[in-house]
């Protein structure tokens, strides 16, 4: 039985945060499966980062 109920981030975040990674052309052409496991990683510590700003 799977747990995931959807994303936690909005698609306008992930792609904010690509952006900002540089990735952002990537992920819109090819999707976020063709971004590299290393930007990934830094895009939820980005994503992270801000939530902790936030609060």
């Amino acid at each position: 039985m799977s747990r995931r109920r959807g994303g936690v981030m909005s698609e306008r975040l992930k792609f904010e945060l690509a952006d900002e990674l540089g990735v952002g052309d990537v992920a819109r052409r090819q999707g976020f499966g063709e971004v590299s496991s290393r930007n990934c990683g830094n895009l939820v510590r980005l994503a992270i980062e801000r939530a902790e700003r936030a609060f």
